[in-house]
C-alpha cells in the first residue's frame, strides 16, 4: 500500500515539473495558480483526489525535513486549499524555518482557525511572546486551541500570572486549560497557588496529581507529597515512581523501599530509582543487590551503578561492570571518563576518551577538567581548540572549565576568544558561567573588564559579588572593594564569610587599618558572621603590614582556637617587613613545627638573615631544609603572546630570544641607573661579592618575562606577567623604572597579589 502511494507521488511530481518552473517562495500567489487549459477538463473528484494526494505529499516532504520538494509541490498544485497553505506553515515551523512560515501565512488568501493557530504556536514556539498576543488579538474566532497556546507560552517562559490571566478569561477550559495553569505554578515553584487551585476542582486526571505531587517531591516536602499520593484515586507507574524517588532521594530510603514492596507494577524505572536512591545516599553494596535483582535493566540502571562505584573510588568495580553492560551509550562513556579523571587518572580517563565511537559536550567538558585539575593546563586548552576545530557544541561546563583553567595560567587571548564564543551561544549574563568570566578576567589582570562583565551579569548571586570584592583587593583597589561591598549591601544580598574575607584582605592591601578593624567587630552584630581563622589572619596581616605587631600578636593570642601556619605566616611576613627578626623567628618556629615542608617559610626567614648579614644563620636555614628533605620551590614567570605561553626561569638561557632579551635587559639596565635605580644586593641568599649579587638579579625570571613582552607586544597593549612566587623587592622596584623608561602599562601577578605599574609608580603604593 504504501509502496503503490509513495510510486503515484513520483509519478505526480514528475508531472508537475514537467509541465511548469518552480518559482521562489516570495513569488507565491496569493490568489489561485493560472493553469492552461487542456482539451479535456478533469472532474471536480479528480482534481480533488489531485489535491488531497499534494497535500499528503507536503506533509510528508516536511516530515523527513524535505522542505524545498514540499515547496516544489505546493507550487504545482493546480489549486491549493487551505489545508495545502496550512501544511506548508507547520512544516516550516517543524523544520525551525520560522520566517519562512510567517511569509506563507501573510500570503494566504484566506485563513481558517488552524492557520490562526498554527502561526501562534509558532510564534510560541520560538519565544516571541509579544507576537503570539498581537497575532491572538487579531483573531476574528477563537477556539479553547487558541487560548491554551497562549497559555502554554506564558506558562514555559515562566510568565505564571499572565498565564493566569488567559486562564481566567477563557469562555471554555478544557483538561488541557486546567493541567497548563497547574504545571505553570508547579514548575516555577509557586506550590501553595498550586495546591488551591487543585483544591478548587474535584476531578482531575492521574496526571494532575502526579504533577502536584511532583511539584512537593522537588520542594522536599515529603509529608504533603504523600499526602496527595495516598488522597489519589487511580495511581500509575508514574505516581509510584515519582514517590519512591522521592524518599530515595531524600535518604528516606526505609519508605522508599517499602512502597517498592507495595508497588502493584515495577518497572525498570522504578528498580532504577531504588539503585539510585541507595547510590545517592553512599549505600553502594545495597545499591548493587538491588541491582542484580533487576529482571531487566536500561543504560540508566547500569549508568546509575557504575556512577556508584566511581564516587567512593572502586574504579576497578565501575570498569568490571561497563566491560560488561550490553547497552553503552555515550554517558556510560562520560562516567567512566570522569570516574578516571577525578581519580587523578588522566591516563585512564585519557584512553577511554580516545575510544569513545561518539562524544558529546559532556564528554570533551570531563576530559578538558580532568587535565585541569591535574595541573596539565596546556593540554586542556589544547583540547578545547580540538574541540572547536572537530565542531564539538560548547556547555555551560565547558565554557566554565575553560575559563578556570585561562586563570590559572592566565592565557587572556584565549580566554578572551571564549568570551566571544559566550555571546555567540547566549550563555555571557547567566550567573554560572559569568562568575567564571568574571573571575577569568579578575585573575588575568582585566580588572576594568571584569568590572564591566559584573555589571552585565543580570541575576548576581554572593559568588558574584564576593568575586569582584576579591578581585579590587588582589589588584591593590582597596576603596573600589570596599564600595562594590557597600553597593552589595544595598542590593539586599547578604555578605557571608567569604565575603568579610575579601573585605579584609582589600583593608589589609590598602593599609585601611580603621576601616578593617571596624568591619572586623561589627561581623557578627551586622551579619550574623562568626570570626573564622582566615578573618584574623587577614586582620593580622593589616595590622602587621602597618607596623603594629603588638597588636597583631595580643590579636592572635585572643583568638577562640589556636592560630593555624597561615595566621603565623601573616606574623611572619609583617616581621619581615619591619625587620624584627626575633618576631620572625619565633614565628617561623612554630610553622615549622605545623607545616615542615613550607619551603617559604624557609626562604622568608633566610630574607631576614641575609639582609641582617647573618650568613652563618642563612647557611643554617639550608642545612635544615636539606635535613627535612625541603626544596625551595623554583620561580618561573610567564607571558602569553599571541596564544602561546612563553615560561622563564632565573638566569634562564633556554628561549629562542634569549640574545635578544639579554641585550635589551642589559640596555635597561643603563637607563635605569642613568635615573636612580639601586640594585638591592642585600636580597640574595649567597654570600658573594656585590658584583656577583647584581649580576644574580639582574636576570630573575619576572625581568626576562618583562623584556621578552615590550620586545614582543604591540605598544598600547599591557604587558602581563604572571609568577608562582612572590615578586622580590628589587624586581619591584626595577620594574616601575622600567614602566616609566618604555612608557608601558606592566600588570604583574605574584602568589599574592596584582601590581599594576605605570609611569614608574605600583598601584600597591610600594605596600605589599
Amino acid at each position: 500500500m504504501q509502496m503503490r502511494f509513495a510510486r503515484r507521488i513520483k509519478s505526480f511530481h514528475s508531472r508537475c515539473f514537467r509541465s511548469r518552473q518552480i518559482e521562489p517562495i516570495a513569488n507565491i500567489s496569493p490568489t489561485k495558480t493560472t493553469i492552461t487549459k487542456k482539451p479535456s477538463t478533469p472532474s471536480s473528484s479528480t482534481t480533488d483526489s489531485t489535491i488531497v494526494k499534494c497535500n499528503m505529499a507536503i506533509t510528508t516532504h516536511m516530515r523527513n525535513g524535505q522542505c524545498d520538494l514540499a515547496l516544489g509541490v505546493f507550487k504545482a498544485m493546480p489549486r491549493r486549499t487551505p489545508v495545502s497553505w496550512n501544511a506548508m506553515v507547520s512544516g516550516y515551523l517543524s523544520n525551525e524555518r520560522f520566517n519562512l512560515a510567517r511569509e506563507v501565512f501573510d500570503k494566504m488568501p484566506e485563513r481558517d482557525l488552524v492557520s490562526w493557530n498554527v502561526m501562534i504556536s509558532g510564534y510560541v514556539r520560538n519565544g516571541n511572546l509579544g507576537a503570539a498576543r498581537s497575532l491572538f488579538d487579531l483573531m476574528p474566532e477563537r477556539d479553547v486551541v487558541s487560548w491554551n497556546a497562549m497559555l502554554s507560552g506564558y506558562a514555559q517562559n515562566g510568565y505564571v500570572d499572565e498565564a493566569r490571566r488567559v486562564f481566567d478569561e477563557m469562555p471554555v477550559k478544557n483538561t488541557i486549560s486546567w493541567n497548563g495553569i497547574l504545571a505553570a505554578y508547579v514548575q516555577n515553584g509557586r506550590i501553595e497557588e498550586a495546591s488551591l487551585l487543585f483544591e478548587s476542582k474535584p476531578d482531575w486526571h492521574v496526571v494532575s496529581w502526579n504533577c502536584l505531587m511532583g511539584g512537593y517531591v522537588r520542594k522536599r516536602r515529603l509529608g504533603d507529597a504523600r499526602r496527595i499520593f495516598d488522597r489519589m484515586p487511580v495511581r500509575d507507574e508514574v505516581s509510584w515512581n515519582t514517590m519512591i524517588s522521592g524518599y530515595a532521594q531524600d535518604g528516606k530510603l526505609s519508605e522508599a523501599r517499602i512502597l517498592f514492596e507495595e508497588s502493584p507494577i515495577r518497572d525498570v524505572f522504578m528498580w532504577t530509582a531504588m539503585v539510585s536512591g541507595y547510590v545517592q545516599n553512599g549505600k553502594v553494596d545495597e545499591a548493587r543487590r538491588v541491582f542484580d535483582e533487576m529482571p531487566e535493566k536500561n543504560s540508566v540502571s547500569w549508568n546509575a551503578m557504575i556512577a556508584g562505584y566511581s564516587q567512593c573510588k572502586r574504579i576497578d568495580m565501575s570498569r568490571e561492570l561497563f566491560e560488561s553492560m550490553p547497552c553503552k551509550n555515550v554517558s556510560s562513556w562520560n562516567t567512566m571518563i570522569t570516574a578516571y579523571a577525578n581519580n587523578g587518572e588522566i591516563a585512564h580517563a585519557r584512553n577511554f576518551f580516545d575510544r569513545m565511537p561518539r562524544r558529546d559536550c559532556i564528554s570533551w567538558a570531563a576530559i578538558i577538567a580532568g587535565y585541569a585539575q591535574t595541573g596539565d593546563r596546556e593540554e586542556a586548552l589544547r583540547l578545547f581548540i580540538e574541540m572547536k576545530r572537530d565542531g564539538g557544541r560548547l556547555n555551560r561546563s565547558t565554557f566554565t572549565c575553560v575559563l578556570s583553567t585561562c586563570a590559572d595560567i592566565a592565557a587572556l587571548e584565549l580566554g578572551m576568544q571564549t568570551h566571544g564564543q559566550l555571546v555567540k551561544a547566549g550563555y555571557e549574563s547567566g550567573c554560572f558561567v559569568g562568575n567564571a568570566l568574571l573571575a577569568m578576567y579578575c585573575r588575568c589582570g582585566c580588572i576594568d573588564e571584569a568590572y564591566n562583565v559584573f555589571e552585565d551579569i543580570s541575576d548576581k548571586d554572593v559568588v558574584s559579588w564576593n568575586t569582584m570584592i576579591a578581585g579590587y583587593a588582589r589588584h591593590g583597589f582597596g576603596k573600589e572593594a570596599l564600595q562594590v561591598f557597600e553597593s552589595m549591601k544595598s542590593a539586599g544580598i547578604k555578605p557571608d564569610d567569604v565575603t568579610m574575607v575579601g573585605v579584609l584582605s582589600a583593608c589589609s592591601h590598602t593599609g585601611l587599618v580603621d576601616r578593617g578593624t571596624e568591619y572586623f567587630h561589627s561581623m557578627n552584630q551586622n551579619y550574623g558572621i562568626t570570626a573564622n581563622s582566615k578573618h584574623y589572619t587577614c586582620m593580622i596581616d593589616l595590622l602587621g603590614r602597618a607596623g603594629r605587631l603588638n597588636d597583631a600578636q595580643n590579636l592572635m593570642n585572643s583568638m577562640p582556637f589556636e592560630p593555624d601556619a597561615a595566621t603565623w605566616g601573616a606574623l611572619l611576613g609583617a616581621s619581615r617587613i619591619h625587620d624584627n627578626t626575633e618576631l620572625a623567628e619565633k614565628a617561623a618556629e612554630m610553622i615549622f613545627e605545623m607545616e615542615p615542608e613550607n619551603a617559604g617559610m624557609y626562604v622568608l626567614l633566610s630574607n631576614l638573615y641575609a639582609a641582617s648579614g647573618r650568613w652563618s644563620d642563612v647557611s643554617r636555614m639550608r642545612l635544615k631544609m636539606r635535613a627535612t628533605g625541603v626544596r625551595k620551590v623554583p620561580g618561573y614567570s610567564w607571558v602569553e603572546v599571541q596564544n602561546k605561553i612563553h615560561t622563564f626561569s632565573v638566569g634562564d638561557c633556554t628561549h629562542q630570544d634569549t640574545g635578544r632579551i639579554y641585550a635589551f635587559l642589559e640596555e635597561l639596565d643603563l637607563r635605569m641607573k642613568r635615573v636612580g635605580y639601586v640594585c638591592q644586593t642585600k636580597l640574595v641568599l649567597h654570600d658573594v661579592d656585590e658584583e656577583e649579587k647584581e649580576h644574580m638579579l639582574k636576570y630573575h625570571s619576572e625581568k626576562l618575562a618583562v623584556a621578552f613582552g615590550i620586545l614582543n607586544i604591540p605598544a598600547g597593549r599591557p604587558i602581563r606577567v604572571m609568577k608562582n612566587l612572590r615578586v622580590c623587592a628589587d624586581c619591584h622596584t626595577a620594574i616601575k623604572h622600567i614602566s616609566n623608561i618604555v612608557k608601558r602599562v606592566i600588570i604583574l601577578r605574584d602568589s599574592n597579589r596584582f601590581h599594576h605599574f605605570n609611569g614608574g609608580v605600583c598601584s600597591c603604593g610600594d605596600y605589599w
